[in-house]
Parts: C-alpha cells; structure tokens; sequence
C-alpha cells in the first residue's frame, strides 16, 4: 500500500510538473511576441542555413517539438521575407557584407535558385560583397555558395564532398506487392503519367526513364551554367571536373576554380576582419539574419493589400489545416476576392497536386477572383498536375528554372487485398451485395471488365477537362496540349519554350507585375499580405496539445481507404540528392 501511494504521488507531482513546463512555455512565447527585436546598427550580416530553411511561408519553431527533444527547432524564414530583408541589407549602411554559410541546408531546390538570385542583386544592386564558406559542399549547397565573391573552404583531412551533379532515385514495390498478394489496379490517362508505376513494376517504364532523364539535365543545365558564370570558368571545366570526380579534396576545388582559398578557423576569422575593416575578428560585429529579418521585415500600414495566397502541399479534399484543403481554400479565394482593400493577388503555388475536386473547387474560385482583380501566378519548387490545374489561367505565370511543372494527365489506383486476405493472413472474406457492382470498391476482390471500364471512364473525362482548361488558360490549341501532356513533367525553363510558363521569374518578379497590373510598381507602396495566416508559436502548442481541428491519422486513413483515389498528382517528390 505504501509504494502504491508513493508511485500515486510521483504520478500527480509528474502531472503538475510538465504543466507547470508547459504554462511556461506558453508564457514564454506570449512574452517574446511583444515588441520589435533590435539588431545592431553596424555588422555583418550572418545568413547560416544550418540554422534556419527558408520555406514558403515563415514559420516559428514548434514548441512541442522542442519540449519532446530538449533541444531549439530549426526556424523556417518565408521566402518573401527573407528576399525582403536582403533587399533591405543591400540598402542599409550598416551592414558592411554578408558572410554566408550553406553547409546543412534543407532549401529546397527552386527556393535556393530564387535565394541565389535575390542574393546575386544584393551584390550588384548593393555594390556590397558577399563571403562564403563551405566544409562539406554538396551540389546545391555550392550552388548556393557560388553566388559569393569569395568563396572560401576548409582545408582539414576529412571535410566530405559531394558536387557530383543531380541525380534523383524512383522506388518501386511492384514485385513485393505482388509477394504479398496486394493488387494494385491502375488507371491512367498519359504514357508519362508514372505515379502508379511505383506500386506496379519492378523498374520504370521507358517513357517514365525519358522524362527523368530530361528533367535532371536541365535542372544541372541551370545549376552549372550559373555556377560556371559566377565562378569565370566554362561549363566545360565544370562538366570535366564532376565527371572525373576531380572534387575530392578541398585543394582540389581551389585547382579547378571552385574555391578562392583554404582557411582554417583562425584564419578565416582574420579574413572576415580585412574584409570588415577591422583590426580584429573580435571588433566584429555579426548580425544574426534571423533576427535581422525580425528587426527589419515589418507589417506594411498601407491600406492598398496585394494578397499572397500560399498554395503549399499536396492538394486534398475538406477543409483540413494541413496542406491544401480545397474546402478551406475555397473560403480563403472567396475572402480575399470579396476583400476590397486588396486590388492584385499572386497566386503562390508549391505543390505536386492531389485531389481533382479539391482542385476543381479551388480554380472555380480562382476564375471567379480573376473576374475582379489581377491575378498572376508564381511558381515554388512544384507546380504540377493539380498545382498547374488550379494555376494556368492565371493573366501570368512566374516560373523558377528549377520548378517542377506540367504533369497534364490523372490517374485512379485501386488495390485489391483478397490475396493478401486469403494467401498471406488467412483471413476469409464474405461480401454480401445488393446489386451486381455494390462492392467494387471493397477492396477485397479485382475489378471487372465492366468496372475497369466505369473508372476508365472517369478518368478520360477528367483528361479531358484537363487539357480544355489548359488550352482556355494558354491559349495553346487542346491537340498541342495533348502532345505536351500525357503525364509529362517538365523543368521551369523547359516549359518555357513549350509555353506553359510565361517567364523565368522570381515570387518578387510577380509581386512587383501584379502592382503594375493593379496601378502601381513601387512595391514599397504595398501591403504584401499572406493567406493563409501563419500559425503563432501559442496556436501551434494549443493545436498541437489537441485544441485543433485537425484530424487523428487513423481517421484520415480510413477516409482514404473508404474511396477510390482519382488524383492529378506528380510522381514523386523529386529532389536533388545530397
């Protein structure tokens, strides 16, 4: 009895000790919301992307993901503002240059392009340096640093590269599927339509193998002809380098022309002093840019709005907080249609699709919207399958070189777990139906010709309806759409050529075009306001302590299972491996 009280009493100190942890946290949070961060008036400022990522949308740091590891979160800084505060360094006489580190980026590919190039205008806009330094290069992470005028590196034994060029890996399941009695039934419009290929072959198709091949060329096309161009060297050296895995050793990259010198720390510290004006590194002053963006990027008090609607994440059906909920972000259009302060919206988009309907619903509003104000388009890393559906009848389409686009095509998958049941579980099964399809979708047996035919139906009136409004949108005839179609995923700057993008532009290329459209081209004028809302720190804890009206996984999960997936959606998160 006495233990038992004494375990009943750690339990309950327990219990008053992590809310305790938790009421402190909050009040926390609540205390560092007031007021404006100061910075100091002369520095250097400090961009270490081994601290923050720069995403879509800032975003604080979850609290409860660092009550659970005991340690800080990565901060997610929005792109706009970040490119803001950069524009706002390169005007500032204080900051003296930006000393950049891009080792242990998690920048995405498209975002990194548009943060190499807001950097690039800091350096010719600004007339102010920027120095970098790399430990463990990889391909995007130099890339990023190469925009530098001086790029420096370490020279110790050990410091890993990996600059080998772009290369991206395809996963399939087919044959442990089929070990496993799981039948996955496909149903597609487009050769190049590959996302169920993943659950049905052993390897990819040859159209599947084509595209990729495409895609990684002209993402390195892009990559090395700018690396080339910052660097005075011609691509032809680049090539020759990455081919002949002559990036080994840091020496290495000082002879081939990637790196201007090896530094050690004290060094280094020497270096960043010359460059400062200082008689030492300890005169120097380094001005976070986390905290500089804080200080500097501040709410406009203009009343003329250009909204940015922020369609991040794969497009999904209701009204869920994450992702893009086609219900919620119906609401969201409808509002900011209505809202008369706003008189121009960029449509952000960053996503590989998802749900036709949702996507439906999402572009009706849109269409609607554009009837009232300017709408132009702006792309992220994705904007393919239900990301291009929602966004090509925008008046303009801002694409980066390294976007992932098009993928104009649908496919249904519908897996069939009888074997699974009856082989692998031994489980029987009896289904007791009403009428000859009633259980087609149960999961538990294979389609017949007659249902095949029902959802292959679906499925060409949906491509269909994909290429009319692709053709409406462009202004590109519904047989040209077809043949550049069929599933087919292109990079930003191969779109152009086939006029599914109108510009290799940046998110601030079609700010600064949608105030021209709305009046007035000085950005500075403008109240640049995001939808949806960023979530505070306080409203993350409470939704993520069960105060939200997201759903539990197993809810969702069995939603899924309950109806058959029809989706215009990219084949896989492609990304440069690192």
């Amino acid at each position: 009895m006495k233990n038992f009280l004494k375990m009943m009493l750690a339990v309950i100190c327990g219990i008053f000790l992590l809310n305790a942890l938790v009421f402190s946290v909050i009040a926390g949070i609540a205390s560092a919301g007031s007021g404006t961060p100061s910075v100091p008036s002369e520095g250097v400022l400090k961009i270490d992307l081994s601290k923050i990522v720069i995403g879509e949308q800032s975003k604080e740091a979850d609290p409860l993901e660092m009550l659970q590891s005991g340690s800080r979160s990565v901060r997610t800084i929005g792109l706009w503002d970040a490119v803001q505060a950069i524009n706002t360094a390169a005007d500032d006489p204080g900051i003296k240059y930006i000393y950049l580190k891009t080792d242990g980026s998690a920048t995405s590919a498209a975002t990194a392009g548009e943060l190499r190039e807001s950097l690039s205008k800091f350096r010719q806009d600004g007339g102010k340096a920027i120095i970098s330094y790399i430990e463990a290069p990889t391909t995007l992470s130099y890339y990023l640093a190469s925009v530098a005028d001086k790029v420096y590196m370490t020279p110790h034994p050990g410091a890993t590269s990996s600059v080998t060029g772009v290369s991206s890996q395809m996963i399939f399941l087919g044959d442990l599927l089929k070990k496993l009695g799981v039948n996955v039934q496909l149903i597609r419009h487009g050769k190049y339509k590959s996302a169920g290929e993943m659950f049905t072959r052993s390897n990819s198709s040859p159209e599947n193998r084509e595209q990729y091949q495409l895609m990684v060329n002209s993402m390195w096309k892009t990559l090395s002809t700018q690396i080339a161009e910052s660097r005075g060297i011609s691509i032809v050296q680049l090539n020759e380098a990455v081919d002949g895995l002559k990036l080994c050793l840091p020496q290495d990259f000082v002879d081939c022309g990637l790196v201007d010198g090896l530094l050690d720390r004290e060094a280094l510290q020497n270096q960043l002093a010359v460059f400062a004006v200082e008689d030492s590194f300890s005169d120097v002053t380094m001005i976070d840019f986390g905290s500089y963006v804080d200080s500097k990027v501040l709410p406009s008090k203009g009343s003329k709005k250009i909204a940015v609607i922020y369609a991040n994440g794969e497009i999904i059906d209701g009204g869920e907080n994450s992702d893009v909920g086609g219900d919620r972000f119906a609401s969201i259009i409808e509002k900011v249609a209505k809202d008369k302060s706003v008189k121009a919206v960029v449509l952000r988009v960053n996503s590989p699709g998802g749900s036709v309907l949702a996507s439906e619903k999402i572009k009706a509003e849109l269409d609607r919207l554009k009837e009232e104000k300017p709408l132009v388009a702006s792309y992220g890393d994705y904007a393919a399958s239900g990301g291009y559906w929602i966004s090509n009848n925008c008046e303009k389409i801002f694409s980066d070189a390294l976007t992932l686009t098009g993928s104009i095509g649908v496919f249904g998958m519908i897996p069939d777990f009888s074997k699974t049941a009856s082989d692998v579980l031994k489980v029987g099964v009896e289904t007791i139906s009403s009428n000859k399809h009633s259980d087609m979708m149960s999961l538990m047996r294979p389609f017949d010709k007659e249902e095949y035919d029902f959802m292959l139906r679906s499925i060409e009136d949906i491509y269909d309806r994909f290429t009319t409004i692709v053709s409406q949108g462009r202004g590109i005839p519904k047989e040209q759409v077809d043949a550049i179609g069929q599933g087919h995923v292109w990079t930003g700057a191969d779109a152009l050529d086939i006029k599914l993008v109108d510009e290799i532009g940046t998110l601030e290329d079609a700010l600064m075009y949608a105030a021209n459209l709305a009046g007035d081209s000085d950005l500075e004028n403008w109240n640049v306001k995001g939808y949806p809302a960023t979530k505070s720190q306080l409203e993350t804890l409470i939704e993520s302590l069960g105060g939200g009206n997201g759903e539990d996984f197993s809810i969702r999960l069995r939603k899924t299972l309950e109806k058959p997936r029809i989706v215009a959606r990219l084949p896989y998160n492609f990304s440069i491996l690192q």
